[in-house]
């Protein structure tokens, strides 16, 4: 049993210095949890897991479609979306993270949660392109440009 413990702590080592280029102490926990399990498929002897994890593999789904193009259309992400109501004139006016969640959902069809904006926000105003203030009514942060 020892054996295996050094060898993990060996392992570890070897890939710190990656999993701490992550800022995100969840990520870290995310990419540590996922190697784990791989190297724990390759002690097994599971080559399919390995080969899945070595390299991309193209596999066809099970009913024989591939890949579609149109099934896999995304919706624009949070940080897309307020990027282009930062080139709008939608930050002239104060608005809270709420009501910039409901704006989302009216004029460009993505159900955001306020936490999911809220990070983004934080991060513009910290570049300078929004300012953060408080709100008098409601001691909530509003946004506006700068």
């Amino acid at each position: 049993m020892s054996k295996h413990i050094e060898k993990l702590k060996k392992q570890l080592v070897e890939i710190s210095e990656v999993v701490n280029s992550f800022r995100s102490e969840a990520v870290q926990v995310r990419v540590v949890d996922r190697l784990l399990d791989v190297m724990i498929e390759i002690e097994k002897g599971d080559s399919e897991t390995a080969e899945i994890f070595s390299k991309k593999v193209y596999r066809p789904r099970e009913n024989g479609e591939g890949y579609s193009p149109a099934r896999g259309a995304k919706k624009p992400g949070a940080t897309k979306v307020l990027n282009q109501l930062l080139s709008t004139n939608f930050f002239d006016t104060r608005h809270s993270i709420s009501s910039i969640a409901d704006f989302c959902k009216e004029n460009f069809d993505s159900d955001f949660k306020t936490s999911e904006l809220s990070g983004i926000l934080l991060k513009l105003a910290n570049e300078g392109k929004l300012r953060r203030e408080r709100s008098n009514e409601n001691n909530r942060f509003e946004y506006v440009r700068v």
